[in-house]
């Protein structure tokens, strides 16, 4: 019997996918609720999965194509193998985009891309205006004037004899269009304009425009076009969302690192040994951020029409780099979770935003955020707003800097941190007072212990 692979409901606000890859071919075996093929959506990677046992029979989309929410992907043969007569879909290269004919090619990037210039019938007589720049360039000198004037038929205005004698044919290109727009001005009558042709007449009128400009062979064989994946795009969108609707403002601050990486050096074979996971520094900035949290409400909430929404839950947002992209899946009522649990936590979430196993619920609805540059070697950044949060703070590498410790010089672990906030919610002494919250505690570990 033969059964449709459809796309199912993939969650809230997403209704179409790219169908990544296929996990298995035409004519393979497929158990129950295995998956067949790989969907990538704006927002997370779905495995589509086997209605039943048996075996591919068809491919009816391929790797790269676009595909809607109850559209028909594949189909099988339940129970046995696949009908002979069925042929697999043929595998094709990701669409491009359409391009018209008539359209001239568009540039790779980096190569400057000019307006096309328009075209003129082959059977128009050529403009008057090259008419001008033919004279001008072979009359003598002295004599320009007068042989433009006998082409238009009509006396020049001064400043075009004047630059048509300094310049002589170098200078007759750029008097198109002052000499065409006042042919046809209503001040000097439409006699000369009416006896011209009428492409003589729009081309003379027209800007000046160049042809487009073709990247080299060999330039071209350097570049290679991708197009964006849907979560590339959906990144994209939301941060440029981000910048053009929130007034993001960034303010930064150093901590010491000494005292947390003193006891992390401590307990960290003993927590691991307990909880089998290990300790990191991530758990300490989000009990520190969380408790600076309760003091500046603002940084936990979003504007929703004219009203300010203050979150009294902490979901807080870990940025980790997945597979295909940076991904901030949420750590939930985050406020109630141990030092354990919070490791646990963001562990798992980091493998498997590699595998691409995050699911949608895992994405969403999150109060803050956190991201880590400082595991690639970020010395200072300015993070930009996971709308519609109003706050997100950026860690970065830890360097041994001089630091004046009372009347003595030392070297200490220092971490700069960046928090960017909508002024919009967030005043600049609230934000300021957020990050001197961090600050104190974890330069202090103990508050976290005693909620200070």
């Amino acid at each position: 019997m033969a059964m449709d692979i459809v796309v199912p409901p993939l969650g809230e606000s997403i209704t179409e996918a790219v169908v990544a890859r296929w996990l298995k071919q035409v004519g393979e075996q497929v158990a129950a609720d295995e998956p067949v093929a790989e969907l990538e959506t704006d927002k997370i990677t779905v495995e589509l999965r086997a209605p039943a046992a048996g075996a591919l029979s068809a491919q009816l989309a391929a790797e790269g194509a676009t595909v809607r929410i109850g559209d028909v992907v594949g189909r099988m043969e339940a129970g046995g193998a696949a009908a002979v007569t069925a042929a697999p879909a043929a595998p094709a290269a990701r669409p491009a985009p359409a391009v018209s004919a008539a359209a001239p090619a568009t540039p790779s990037p980096g190569v400057a891309a000019m307006p096309a210039a328009p075209s003129v019938p082959a059977a128009a007589p050529a403009p008057v205006a090259h008419d001008v720049a033919g004279a001008a360039a072979t009359a003598e000198e002295g004599t320009l004037p007068a042989a433009v004037q006998a082409l238009l038929g009509r006396p020049l205005p001064p400043s075009v004899r004047r630059s048509l004698r300094e310049h002589g044919g170098n200078g007759s290109a750029g008097m198109v269009a002052p000499l065409g727009s006042e042919a046809v001005s209503p001040a000097r009558g439409p006699q000369v304009a009416a006896a011209r042709p009428a492409a003589a007449r729009a081309t003379s009128v027209a800007p000046a425009v160049l042809a487009p400009v073709t990247p080299a062979p060999e330039i071209a064989a350097r570049e290679k076009a991708v197009p964006m994946s849907p979560l590339r795009r959906r990144i994209a969108e939301r941060l440029v969302q981000a910048q053009k609707t929130t007034a993001s403002l960034t303010t930064f601050n150093e901590i010491d690192m000494s005292q947390v990486m003193a006891l992390r050096e401590r307990f960290k074979e003993s927590f691991q040994e307990r909880h089998k996971v290990k300790l990191g520094l991530m758990s300490f900035f989000a009990k520190a951020a969380i408790a600076s949290l309760h003091d500046f409400p603002g940084l936990n909430a979003e504007i929703r029409g004219d009203a300010i929404v203050y979150k009294e839950h902490y979901d807080i947002g870990i940025a980790v780099g997945g597979g295909k992209g940076l991904v901030v899946p949420v750590v939930r009522n985050a406020d109630r979770l141990s030092f354990a649990e919070l490791e646990a936590a963001i562990a798992d979430f980091g493998v498997r935003a590699k595998e691409g196993k995050l699911t949608l619920d895992e994405l969403s609805g999150g109060t803050f955020t956190i991201t880590n540059g400082g595991v690639f070697g970020s010395m200072l950044s300015t993070p930009l707003l996971n709308y519609p949060q109003t706050g997100i703070m950026g860690m970065h590498n830890i360097v041994r800097r001089p630091v004046a410790v009372g009347d003595r010089v030392e070297i200490r672990p220092v971490m700069y941190v960046a928090l960017t906030y909508d002024h919009r919610v967030v005043d600049g002494r609230e934000a300021v007072g957020f990050l001197v919250g961090v600050k104190q505690r974890i330069e202090n570990p103990e508050r976290l212990l005693f909620a200070l």
